[in-house]
């Protein structure tokens, strides 16, 4: 028997360099996607690609994330485009198709039963099928979203209580949007809300709210200064002008404070301090009516000691 393996034509029309990084990859789905783009020329979406390669939609985005990180792709391109905001109407009978073919979505199916403590309803299990199949979110980065989605509802509603599969699919959408499909980028996404949390929490409690959540409107404020660049420090400081000066916390009142200090360009203590100081009482120009009178004053007190002189 003749083990020796030859193509039809010893033509090869890609890259010799390209080639290498294939191999060493050894990934079949990378190899299939890069054959894909060479042919087409570029992917115009993950549906059109995960047919034509008899792939899913997740193993699609997967290929295309190792292929970037083997600079066979640009940064810039060889993207797909963000998905749409409907989720296809799956069947019953593409579920079962999938999980009977598909031992990954197989595998996550059964974690996420697990992690959520009950049985899928067949539209959860649609809503799951959609963020791995529409959405391209690989199964490990799914597995990340849907713990973190489960943590904080239960720090927020109390142990026992889960999210409903919508609200999954929704910060699912997010993910998606801003490309988080990597563990990395998953675990790095996650790093950064942990800290903007912690943040969050020191400023409610420094703006005595103790007793309750914020509200989505003070939240909303919260948020917008963080990004602007004001540190919790300075926002404290904020704070207590606001009650200085009225009496209690009013969030329309601070939030024009802050926003006076970042048309200035003042954004730490330091810079408010320095650039920004409240005017004490009593200091500051006299206003001119205050200034002609003390200049009677004076001219008056002058002929008086003039003639005593």
């Amino acid at each position: 028997m003749d083990d020796r393996y030859s193509l039809s034509t010893p033509l090869c029309s890609l890259p010799a360099g390209d080639a290498d990084k294939l191999l060493s990859e050894a990934d079949g789905n990378c190899a299939l996607l890069y054959l894909y783009l060479l042919r087409n020329g570029v992917v115009r979406s993950r549906r059109d690609a995960a047919r034509a390669l008899r792939i899913s939609e997740a193993q699609v985005e997967t290929a295309a994330s190792k292929l970037r990180a083997l600079g066979l792709l640009s940064p810039d391109s060889g993207r797909l485009p963000p998905p749409g905001n409907e989720m296809p109407e799956y069947t019953s009978e593409d579920i079962v198709r999938r999980t009977d073919t598909d031992g990954s979505f197989r595998d996550m199916l059964t974690e996420t039963e697990r992690v959520m403590g009950h049985t899928l309803s067949g539209a959860d299990m649609k809503t799951l099928f959609g963020i791995y199949d529409h959405l391209g979110l690989p199964p490990e980065v799914i597995m990340l979203l849907l713990n973190s989605c489960v943590e904080d509802y239960r720090a927020r509603y109390g142990p026992g209580r889960v999210p409903t599969m919508r609200m999954i699919e929704k910060e699912a959408y997010i993910w998606a949007n801003r490309e988080i499909a990597t563990l990395d980028a998953a675990e790095e996404h996650l790093r950064v809300r942990r800290l903007r949390r912690e943040t969050t929490s020191r400023i409610r409690l420094a703006l005595n709210i103790r007793d309750r959540e914020l509200t989505a409107t003070e939240q909303k404020y919260i948020d917008g200064w963080l990004e602007t660049g004001f540190p919790p420090e300075s926002i404290e400081m904020a704070y207590d002008r606001t009650v200085t000066n009225t009496g209690q916390l009013k969030w329309s009142y601070m939030n024009r404070i802050i926003q006076s200090w970042d048309t200035k360009g003042l954004h730490t203590p330091e810079e408010i301090e320095a650039g920004d100081r409240p005017q004490k009482p009593g200091r500051g120009p006299e206003p001119a009516h205050k200034q002609s009178e003390l200049e009677r004053i004076r001219k008056i007190y002058d002929k008086v000691r003039n003639g005593q002189e």
